[in-house]
Formats: structure tokens, sequence, C-alpha cells
């Protein structure tokens, strides 16, 4: 191995990185990439970032429950311009309990956000890394309080269809989350997914085998509007403008 490395070096050919002296160097390295890479995604996300049309008109919309992927604030901040008043719980890996569920129950006014990846201001929150999502997804199939799922969104996924917006089912991750919130639970009403291209197999398995998801072809920047003319009865305001 070393000749093949001395002649690599020998031929300007890259090196890889020196190696950890140890195990406890090898997780302070781990430790400070991870770091590294949580501000990175920080900046990425809240630089120059303000909430678009779409999430302005979904917050001014009826809906009590919201579970997001997204590391940033910006639908917090769409509610909060709405004149709502959101209550947030955000994923903890290391918690030994669930998070706290709100005092009274959500409302369109009062709504209730799970910040299922984690969120930019709790670094050690976020899903980034390979082993966050593993971690992730033994949490996610953890029994009573190892689930870091609030048992409000349990409680009222079970009696209420989701609306899926901004995913695709042709990203694993997703078909992922879809399973792990189902694991072990029964009578989930159907789900609805907004897919401008949903995959002909993927729509068979979940849609007509399954019976978990319904798709809507449609993008959406036609969908959102839309929506907010039936619910609201007047066109979408340009917000921004």
């Amino acid at each position: 191995m070393k000749d093949w490395e001395e002649k690599g070096k020998d031929q300007g050919l890259p090196q890889p990185p020196d190696r950890p002296g140890s195990a406890t160097e090898a997780i302070d390295l781990r430790h400070r990439g991870r770091a590294r890479l949580a501000n990175a995604v920080q900046r990425a996300v809240t630089v120059g970032k303000t909430p678009s049309p779409a999430l302005c008109a979904l917050a001014e919309l009826n809906f009590p429950l919201i579970m997001t992927t997204n590391y940033d604030r910006l639908f917090e901040d769409a509610l909060l311009m709405a004149g709502k008043n959101p209550t947030t719980a955000v994923y903890q890996p290391k918690a030994t309990t669930r998070p706290d569920d709100p005092l009274q129950d959500p409302s369109p006014q009062n709504p209730f956000i799970f910040k299922i990846h984690g969120d930019i201001n709790t670094p050690e929150s976020l899903v980034i890394t390979d082993e966050d999502y593993i971690d992730f997804v033994l949490r996610m199939t953890a029994p009573g309080e190892f689930n870091p799922v609030p048992d409000t969104f349990y409680y009222r996924l079970s009696k209420w269809p989701t609306l899926f917006i901004g995913y695709s089912l042709l990203d694993y991750n997703l078909r992922l989350l879809l399973k792990t919130l189902r694991h072990k639970k029964d009578q989930f009403p159907r789900s609805y997914s907004i897919d401008p291209w949903p995959d002909p197999l993927v729509a068979r398995v979940w849609d007509s085998q399954l019976g978990y998801v319904g798709f809507l072809a449609n993008n959406l920047w036609e969908f959102v509007p839309e929506l907010y003319r039936r619910v609201k009865g007047c066109e979408m305001p340009n917000y921004g403008e």
C-alpha cells in the first residue's frame, strides 16, 4: 500500500487526507466536519431568503398541522406574516421523550409545525449526513417514548387526509418517511401528492395497489393559486410585488 501511495505522490495524483491517529481524533474530525456542514446549510437557507408566494398563500389557508423536512424557518415566517401564532416542535435525535404537544388542540389560527429533519436554529437536530439519516430511521420505528413524532400528529394522521406539496414519491427519502410514519399503524386515511409527472410504477404501487396516496398531476405554481382561489373565493395576491 505504501508503495502505491508513494508512486501516486510522485505522479502528482490527489492524495487522501491523513488518517486519524486514534478513534478519539476520528470522532473529533467527524464532529468538526458536521459543524461546518451545518453552518453551510444554515447560510444556504437563510441568507437573502424570504417566503415565496406559494408559502405565503399556503400560510393563509386553514392547515392546523404542518410537517416539513425543510430546515429553514420560512414557513413559520409566512404564518406570522399571515397573522397566525404557530407552535413548532423539532426532531431531537438524542431525546428520550417525545416532543411536547401544544396545550390546546391545533387550529388554523394556531397551527402546529413539526420539523421532522431538524431546524437550522438547533444544529444538532439537523438530518444532513448518512449517519444522521440512519439514526433518524431507527428513531422513527422506535416504540413509545423513543419515537420522535408528537402524539398529536400520529392521532391526526390516523383521522385526516394528508396533502404532500413540493415532494415527489420518486424520492426514496419521501417513500421511506411515509413507510416509517405508517410503521405498525393501521387505518391511515388516503393521502394526496401534488406531482407534475407521477412515475407510472410508483403510482401503480402506492395508489392502485397499496391505496396510500392519490396523485394530482399538477405543478406547485399552478396548484397553489387554484387551491387558494377555491378555498378563499378570490385570486391569490401578488405577494411582494
